[in-house]
């Protein structure tokens, strides 16, 4: 990594209308975390020495977001060149120690610190701005890199303003770019806007760092980290890039993904080694899976923790706070939320474990419910270790479940079972010979007449 010293401004005070929401553009989310977040995480890496966010009026949750970083209000937004202005008092006390500025947009969650690297050591090479240029299949919309003639940049023009020739050229601006940090503001600070949107581009300073005779040059960089997302096809574009890096850089850490392009990872997804993921399944942020864990088909984790040798699904589903110690097993359509189950706990199928506590090598009949929720308040349920719950039992909380146990299929538990009890709490069965015989005649009577 480099080790210029910089600061970075981050572009993220664009509306985002062609996103139809009423979200922030930049909290849109991109394997399980906003956008934003990504472009933060790309420069954590680098360890700048101050970071910037440019937001808008009224853009309190993306500032929730983005801290600890430093915010500055661009009100009213007049461009990318009037952006960068809004954030120099902002950095006014961290430029005497940094010698490049590196300028970033919020909407390009795909960034790589790899990538900045190589932009910011080309600013430190010399070149007043460094420009970050790529070439893409369809070059439509983006301003074109008007070459010097010695390799270098001597423009940026937008596609809006530019002429047939300069549309003709496939070079395309990335939009980031490092510049000196001694020149950066009083380049901007020249910035107009005579242009069709009457806007401050800040593309401009390249024109005018060439005029000053300073060198502009262009890193090309690759085109799908570069480009931002401002429509939801743009952002499901995004998505499916991410998604083939994260199931790559799990399946390179030793993880068997058996179909990789059904399974579906967060940013912050964690494996161990030897872990099989079956097709179809999703998981969401803050999940981790330990050594020789297996997920089965069909699966739901979010906010989970998944011990070693356990066993998911399939068609499980693993709720935030979900945490399952060495050898568990979690079968079809288990839920589980809240709820810590010890080593070699079985649970394999129709139940929901909430805000419990399950005490190692206890097995869970089919249909059990830890009735946790009044109405109002949430109870646990608590369970010790060699517990037998029987199918189909209801455990109304705050209840306990001493180790040993057996609870009698069926049973609605209300009061707390001692060690090694066995608890029977349903109602007593009545036989009546011959009734049922009769009530069919009955009924069928009464629909005939």
């Amino acid at each position: 990594m480099t080790q210029t010293r910089f600061a970075t401004i981050v572009l993220a005070a664009g509306e985002g209308t062609r996103m139809r929401s009423a979200k922030p553009k930049v909290l849109h989310e991109v394997a399980g975390r906003a956008m934003i977040a990504h472009v933060l995480d790309a420069l954590r890496p680098l360890q700048p020495a101050a970071t910037v966010v440019v937001l808008g009026r009224g853009m309190d949750t993306v500032a929730t977001a983005v801290a600890p970083a430093r915010v500055a209000i661009q009100d009213p937004p007049r461009g990318t060149g009037d952006a960068v202005r809004a954030a120099q008092a902002a950095l006014a006390s961290s430029l005497a120690a940094i010698d490049s500025l590196l300028v970033l947009y919020g909407d390009t969650p795909l960034l790589r610190p790899e990538t900045l690297s190589r932009l910011l050591a080309a600013r430190q090479a010399g070149a007043a701005v460094a420009l970050a240029g790529m070439r893409p299949a369809d070059p439509g919309p983006y301003g074109r890199l008007v070459g010097d003639g010695t390799g270098g940049v001597s423009r940026i023009v937008e596609a809006k303003d530019a002429s047939p020739d300069e549309l003709a050229i496939g070079l395309c601006n990335g939009g980031i770019m490092a510049i000196d940090a001694r020149r950066a503001f009083d380049l901007v600070a020249r910035i107009g806007c005579d242009n069709a949107k009457g806007e401050y581009y800040l593309t401009d300073i390249v024109g005018l760092a060439t005029a000053d005779g300073l060198s502009c040059r262009v890193v090309e960089l690759p085109e799908e980290e570069l480009l931002g997302v401002n429509t939801r096809a743009e952002l499901a574009a995004a998505e499916a890039v991410m998604q083939g890096r994260l199931r790559r850089r799990a399946m390179d850490g030793g993880t068997t993904l058996i179909a990789p392009e059904t399974v579906f990872l967060s940013a912050d997804t964690r494996f161990g080694c030897d872990v099989v993921v079956e097709p179809n399944v999703v998981f969401g942020p803050g999940v981790s899976v330990a050594d020789n864990a297996r997920i089965r088909s069909f699966s739901h984790l979010d906010g989970a923790v998944v011990g070693p040798g356990a066993i998911v699904g399939p068609y499980a589903r693993l709720r935030p706070g979900a945490v399952l110690d060495d050898d568990v097993h979690v079968g079809n359509f288990v839920e589980v939320k809240a709820a810590h189950l010890h080593a070699g706990v079985k649970a394999s199928h129709l139940s929901y474990l909430g805000d419990s506590e399950i005490g190692a090598g206890t097995n869970i009949g089919a249909g059990t419910i830890t009735c946790n929720y009044d109405g109002f308040s949430k109870f646990r349920t608590t369970i010790g270790a060699g517990v037998f719950i029987g199918s189909n039992t209801a455990l109304v909380a705050p209840v306990a479940v001493g180790d040993g146990a057996i609870v009698a299929a069926g049973s609605t538990v209300t009061r707390d079972v001692p060690a090694d009890a066995l608890t029977l709490a349903r109602g007593v069965q009545v036989d009546k010979p011959g009734r049922a015989r009769e009530l069919r005649a009955r009924l069928k009577a009464q629909k005939k007449g």
